[in-house]
């Protein structure tokens, strides 16, 4: 069957920069999906995304879908015709619905069974009148919040549409879509060259737009061009320019031919936090900074720009003219927050709600003090340090620097708390509270700072679970699962052996104005346990590993890392399985058993058989080595050990008869398997790793 490369290209007005490659993306993804339903075949598809187009090159597209065979089944022939030999409702039904007479109706054996049946060839359509609606139902289908309308018209898309290619090999598809009827021509550069450009073959899209549209319509290849413009602007310096891929893939949306310029800015600003002017750099200009040798921040920021001007000077100039107040604004900002203490603004938190039933931030922060204050004696930290970062850790949000830069909260915090005379490790905790931010973001590296980090978030984590609104499947307006797993990382990487359970209930002693229910305590721990799972089952941990620790609970989840370390080596070495179906075997014959006959009390005159002496012998042995190290929480080493008790616990399954006659004797052999079951509890359920 032929093919044909097709071409789709919508013009608009500036699309929204960050939203740019979602929505091209989904482009791709709907016109795929919608090729692939009629049955389409295709050998690739490319997306193209500017400011002011989206658009899509499918190459070798077939001209005409494939004929399509139809059988329909209707009732049995023995139900289909009366005695008389005529067709009864049913048989005239199936026909009906065929557009036959049933004259024109074959017979099929099916199952079994006789039945009536029509089938038919469907001819395929042609591919060029199936494309108008993929494209529409595409563009219709795109994650847009908000539409838009303009002029009179009452058709709506995320920004004015002003033209539209259709182009199916060298012929123009007509149609209209989003109130814009079809062409062959594109529009070059806004500037450079803003006039129709005729495409007599898909293929040479992209080619005609980069010459001579002055447009290079590709993301990718754009977006690389601007890395290569920006790294030689640096290289030029002599500096290294820092690249957030998040800001290059906004600038790389607002440019369709990049440009860059470097531009600086007076020395004096450098006064002010190196992060508040890099903000104000990134978010306000969609500038990229650099830094010297030692990762100083310089005077100097590289603009890209969307014009190529015959006199750069003067867009550096305006860049520079534009820039100069908002990194004046941040000094206004930072001197004029310098002249009140953090603690002086203590008094407006009462101002702010955290939350309708939780109260205020300076209720949340007198909260989290007295967290801070127990768990840092729980874990050899400082409390009177941990006490007073809490006190100021919400400070800094009534400052001008963080209404105008959200994201330097806790930052500014440090800064202002170092310039009011505060302990630097009170400082440094006021930034380090909200870490980690996200997955795999760095951790507090002050003791105090990790403290006023796990108090903050388990006060929110315990605070709504006392109100009765825990995380939902689709709802976690709190971000309380973000909040577990970064108290489980502090207190895992950073060595930390606090107990949960009993911090829980310290939180849980700071809400007494609320009616708690009693099952809370309970609630959140299971719930910040649970967050291990996914936590582990990411690093290729089974489940089953993770069973056989979390059903043991540990209250420590430093302790908790370390067990399951442990059975998760153990769970790789050879007598693993054996020992493991052997603990299932014990959990089994102990279900039976009452808790009298489990007692795991064993009376050494009442081992007959050689293989229970032997079994007995190898457990005393084992716990005399193993329990010091259980104790000092030396699991691997401990369960390496026990790997030994194998043959032991093979000859005694083999050889002894537990449920034998003799209660005396069936009671003082399940209290050696409890032995051995006990043993292994030390650390984990082992039976869960079990494959039956």
């Amino acid at each position: 069957m032929s093919t044909q490369d097709f071409l789709v290209e919508l013009g608009t007005e500036e699309l929204p920069p960050k939203a740019l490659r979602t929505l091209s993306r989904a482009f791709e993804s709907g016109v795929r999906a919608g090729l692939d339903k009629e049955g389409l075949t295709y050998s690739g598809i490319r997306a193209f995304a500017t400011p002011r187009r989206l658009a899509l090159l499918v190459t070798d597209l077939t001209t005409q879908q494939q004929d399509k065979r139809i059988e329909r089944l209707g009732p049995a022939v023995a139900a289909a015709f009366k005695d008389d030999g005529t067709p009864t409702p049913a048989a005239s039904g199936f026909a009906r619905s065929c557009g036959v007479d049933v004259a024109a109706l074959e017979q099929q054996e099916r199952d079994g069974v006789l039945k009536l049946a029509y089938s038919s060839t469907v001819p395929g359509q042609a591919t060029a009148a199936l494309l108008p609606e993929i494209v529409d139902k595409s563009l219709a289908q795109l994650p847009i919040p908000k539409r838009m309308r303009w002029g009179s018209s009452r058709v709506e898309f995320v920004r004015p549409v002003h033209w539209l290619v259709m182009l199916f090999g060298s012929e123009r598809i007509e149609t209209e879509i989003l109130g814009v009827t079809s062409g062959t021509a594109t529009i070059g550069h806004r500037f450079h060259y803003n006039r129709p450009i005729p495409i007599t073959h898909p293929a040479d899209y992209e080619t005609l737009l980069e010459s001579p549209g002055n447009v290079i319509a590709d993301f990718q290849k754009r977006k690389d061009l601007i890395e290569q413009l920006v790294k030689a602007e640096a290289t030029r310096l002599g500096a290294t320019v820092v690249i957030d891929d998040d800001l290059l893939d906004e600038v790389t949306s607002l440019v369709e031919f990049p440009v860059a310029l470097m531009g600086q800015f007076d020395e004096e600003f450098l006064e002010v936090p190196s992060e508040a002017l890099i903000l104000a750099m990134k978010s306000h200009q969609k500038c990229f900074y650099l830094t010297d040798q030692n990762g100083k921040l310089l005077p100097r920021f590289i603009a890209v720009s969307n014009i190529r001007s015959i006199d750069p000077a003067q867009v550096i100039e305006g860049n520079e003219r534009v820039i100069r107040p908002r990194l004046a604004d941040a000094r206004f900002f930072f001197e004029t927050d310098k002249q009140s203490s953090l603690a002086s603004r203590s008094e407006q938190l009462k101002k702010i709600v955290f939350q309708q039933n939780l109260g205020t931030v300076f209720e949340k922060s007198e909260r989290v003090a007295a967290l801070a204050g127990h768990i840092a004696a729980a874990i050899g930290g400082n409390p009177e340090y941990s006490r007073r970062a809490a006190e100021l850790s919400k400070c800094d949000l009534l400052t001008n620097m963080v209404g105008e830069f959200a994201d330097l909260q806790g930052l500014m915090g440090y800064y202002y708390a170092l310039n009011d005379g505060e302990p630097k490790e009170v400082a440094i905790a006021l930034n380090e509270q909200y870490m980690p931010r996200f997955a795999g973001d760095s951790l507090p590296t002050t003791l105090t700072g990790c403290v006023l980090a796990v108090a903050d978030k388990l006060d929110s984590i315990v605070g709504m679970f006392a109100i009765g609104q825990p995380p939902t499947g689709s709802k976690d307006p709190f971000a309380l699962r973000r909040s577990a797993i970064g108290v489980l990382r502090i207190l895992v990487e950073r060595n930390l052996d606090l107990n949960l359970l009993v911090a829980i209930e310290q939180a849980l002693r700071n809400f007494a104005f609320l009616q708690v229910p009693a099952t809370t305590q309970a609630a959140v721990f299971d719930f910040l346990l649970e967050r291990f799972r996914a936590w582990y089952l990411e690093e290729g941990v089974t489940a089953e590993v993770f069973q056989s620790v979390i059903a043991l609970k540990p209250e420590r989840p430093l302790d908790f890392h370390k067990r399951l370390d442990a059975v998760n080596h153990f769970s790789k070495l050879p007598q693993s399985q054996a020992l493991a179906a052997a603990n299932k075997r014990v959990t089994n014959i102990l279900a039976k058993m009452d808790r009298q006959a489990s007692d795991p009390h064993v009376d050494k005159t009442l081992l007959r058989e050689s293989a229970e002496q032997i079994l007995y012998d190898a457990l005393t042995a084992a716990q005399s080595q193993v329990y010091p190290m259980f104790d000092a929480g030396n699991y691997r080493e401990g369960l390496e050990q026990l790997a030994s008790l194998k043959d032991s616990v093979d000859g005694f399954f083999d050889a002894v008869l537990v449920m034998c006659d003799d209660k005396a004797l069936q009671a003082n052999r399940v209290a050696l398997l409890s032995q051995l079951r006990n043993l292994f509890l030390r650390v984990a359920d082992i039976s869960c790793l079990h494959n039956s």
